[in-house]
C-alpha cells in the first residue's frame, strides 16, 4: 500500500502562503537603483524574509540594506561581482557569517553587450557569459550546497528574459544567448535537485521601466518615439512593465504559493510571447 503522506516530501506544505517570515534570501544586483534587483529585496523583505543584498558598487547594496532594516528585517549587504569566482566565494562567506542559512536565491545579476555578431569584441563575449551565465550558475551550485546541508530545500528564481526565447535583433546576440542558457540551466536544474527539494524556476521579464531604460529614452542620441513604437509593437498589453511586477512574480516562485512549481520559465511581458512575431496586436482603421 502506497503512503500517502510518504509523496508529500520534505514537509513542504502549501499553506504559508506568501509569507517568507524565518527565511533568508539573496538577491544579486539588487542595488538601490529602482531596478529588478531592488525592487525584488524589498519585496521579500516585506514578506518577512532576511535578506542579503549584493552589487558591483558597495554604496548601492547598502542602501537597499538599510531601507530593509527600517522594514523590520535583518540584512546585510555584500558588494561584489559575480563574474568573479573569487567574490561569489565572498559573498556566501559574509551570508554563511550573518545568517548561516540561505533559502531564497535570486539570481538577478545580469548585463550586456550590444553589438552586431559579427562585430562582437571576444571580450565583451566573455564578459556577458562570465556574469549571466557562470556567475548565475555558481550562486546557484552554492546555494545549492547549503540548502542541501540544512535539509529543508529551498527555492532559486532567476531572471531570464524574453530574449532568450526569441530573437530581439538589434544587437543583443550576446545577451540573448546567455539568457537562452539560463532558461535552460534553469530546466535542468529543477530536474536534478527535485529530489533535494530545491525549485528552480525563472521570470522572462519583456522591457521594463528601469532606471537604467529612462536614461536610455532620455539619451539625444536615439529617438525616444521611435524606441518605444518598436518596444510597444510587441506588448499586447501596450505598456512596459515596472520593476514591481517583476518583483512580485519572484515572489510567488520563492514562496510556498508555488510548492509546486519548479522548471518554470515564466514570461512577465504584457503578452509579448503569445503574440506571433509575424502578427500585431494594432488593427487598421479598414479591418476594425
Amino acid at each position: 500500500m502506497v503512503d500517502a503522506d510518504s509523496l508529500i516530501g520534505n514537509g513542504m506544505l502549501p499553506g504559508r502562503g506568501f509569507d517568507l517570515s524565518g527565511r533568508v534570501a539573496l538577491v544579486t544586483a539588487s542595488g538601490a537603483n529602482g531596478g529588478i534587483g531592488h525592487a525584488c529585496a524589498l519585496c521579500l523583505a516585506r514578506a518577512g524574509a532576511d535578506v542579503v543584498t549584493n552589487s558591483r558598487g558597495p554604496d548601492h547594496c547598502a542602501q537597499t540594506t538599510e531601507e530593509i532594516l527600517a522594514l523590520g528585517r535583518k540584512s546585510i549587504a555584500v558588494a561584489g561581482d559575480i563574474g568573479n569566482p573569487d567574490d561569489v566565494a565572498q559573498l556566501y562567506a559574509e551570508l554563511d557569517k550573518a545568517f548561516g542559512r540561505i533559502d531564497i536565491l535570486v539570481n538577478n545579476a545580469g548585463i550586456g553587450a550590444r553589438a552586431r555578431p559579427e562585430k562582437l569584441p571576444m571580450e565583451d563575449w566573455h564578459r556577458v557569459i562570465a556574469v549571466n551565465m557562470t556567475g548565475t550558475y555558481l550562486c546557484s551550485l552554492a546555494a545549492h550546497r547549503r540548502m542541501v546541508q540544512a535539509g529543508a530545500g529551498g527555492s532559486i528564481v532567476n531572471i531570464g528574459s524574453i530574449a532568450g526565447s526569441l530573437s530581439l535583433g538589434r544587437g543583443n546576440f550576446v545577451y540573448a544567448a546567455t539568457k537562452a542558457a539560463v532558461h535552460q540551466m534553469t530546466r535542468d536544474l529543477a530536474v536534478e535537485w527535485a529530489s533535494d527539494g530545491i525549485r528552480v524556476n525563472a521570470v522572462l521579464p519583456a522591457q521594463i521601466m528601469t532606471p537604467r531604460m529612462r536614461d536610455w529614452l532620455q539619451d539625444p542620441k536615439y529617438n525616444a518615439d521611435a524606441l518605444m513604437k518598436d518596444f510597444l509593437h510587441g506588448i499586447p498589453m501596450n505598456r512596459l512593465g515596472m520593476p514591481d511586477e517583476i518583483a512580485s512574480a519572484v515572489l510567488f516562485l520563492a514562496s510556498d504559493a508555488a510548492s509546486f512549481v519548479t522548471g518554470v520559465t515564466l514570461p512577465v511581458d504584457g503578452g509579448n510571447l503569445a503574440l506571433n512575431a509575424g502578427g500585431s496586436h494594432t488593427w487598421s482603421e479598414e479591418e476594425s
